[in-house]
């Protein structure tokens, strides 16, 4: 089978998530937040959305050889959605990870047949990791580079089926969104949303999601530190345009941990922290907007890369955190809808 089929068949385990619509109360008002479960993907997170279309894209380009080595620089669920997707076709993988990252992440990744080479903060953390790949491909010809901060194909992965997904499911049930949530790690998520949304629907607010302990989008810079993996990774992706989005909202890391447990054991949703995180900034933004407000955010990943973290703690509630306040009624399933591509441009 040559590399674009198997890219074609690949692409069959990925995307057309279901879309969950929550039922819950916050402070006893009644709203319904909308939710892809994107940890229904091949790999278990919305990752495989941006890795399937860049090795796409390379492959059309020619940008990447079939013996080529990819090399990429991660937090996690990139790598997992590169070593799975990679060596389907044949690649050898490297990842370049902050030591720090939960061992699961490096479990999978390992078992999915890619190497990781696991980055220090002394060697420089994530930034740290980005130049060791860089470096990786100046001195050793075939490696190829996704560069997921830098790559407009992460944009234009969500671009052209994320967004259209959102407002096909949404129009099925003649709703139009009036705004998305989304934490940035790369920002491909959010960026690629809002420039398919905002288009479709012009007065769409769409806010990017950081934690409140660590507002890198707010200071332009590292600041603090913060247990939401996969978010806030120390700097602010050159894919990233602040003026084209609306205002930055937060959760604390506490609170995400809270909400996703929640999720897990009273709706029985296995999600991840960075789910949690997001569903909270969803019901900031609903809070704003009023009880008739359609807000929609994402479920990135499940909660089993997590199992060696606070996740899987007990985790006080301050006063301050709105899990507490919050009663589920209960959610609805919008089953998956695969789109045709958005055109390009």
């Amino acid at each position: 089978m040559d590399k674009p089929t198997q890219l074609e068949a690949l692409g069959s385990l990925i995307g057309g998530t279901p879309m969950l619509a929550i039922q819950c109360k916050l402070d006893g008002q009644a709203y319904t937040v909308f939710a892809k479960a994107e940890h229904l993907n091949f790999t278990g997170s919305i990752k495989d959305r941006m890795a399937l279309h860049i090795l796409r894209e390379a492959y059309e380009k020619g940008a990447i050889g079939e013996d080529d080595v990819i090399a990429e620089a991660t937090s996690g669920n990139t790598g997992i959605a590169f070593a799975a997707i990679g060596r389907a076709l044949g690649h050898e993988v490297r990842i370049y990870m902050p030591d720090w990252m939960s061992r699961e992440r490096v479990l999978v990744i390992e078992s999915l047949g890619a190497k990781v080479v696991p980055v220090s903060k002394d060697e420089g953390g994530f930034v740290g990791s980005i130049e060791l790949v860089r470096q990786r491909a100046a001195d050793e010809p075939g490696t190829f580079l996704p560069s997921q901060f830098d790559n407009q194909a992460n944009v234009e992965a969500h671009r052209r089926a994320t967004g259209p997904e959102i407002l096909a499911q949404l129009g099925a049930i003649g709703r139009v969104p009036t705004a998305f949530v989304a934490g940035v790690g790369t920002g491909g998520t959010v960026m690629g949303v809002a420039r398919f949304l905002r288009r479709a629907i012009p007065s769409i607010k769409v806010h990017p999601l950081e934690p409140a302990e660590s507002p890198t989008l707010r200071t332009g810079s590292k600041v603090g530190s913060h247990r939401i993996q996969g978010i806030s990774d120390e700097f602010i992706p050159s894919i990233v345009d602040l003026d084209f989005l609306d205002g930055v909202v937060d959760a604390s890391d506490g609170d995400g941990i809270l909400m996703a447990q929640a999720l897990a054991s009273r709706l029985g949703l296995a999600v991840g922290i960075s789910s949690g995180a997001n569903l909270l900034g969803a019901l900031q933004v609903a809070r704003e907007q009023g009880p008739d407000s359609i807000v929609v955010t994402v479920f990135p990943d499940c909660n089993k890369k997590y199992l060696s973290t606070d996740l899987f703690s007990v985790e006080p509630a301050l006063d301050s955190y709105l899990t507490p306040r919050v009663e589920f009624v209960g959610f609805e399933v919008l089953t998956g809808t695969r789109v045709a591509p958005a055109p390009v441009g």
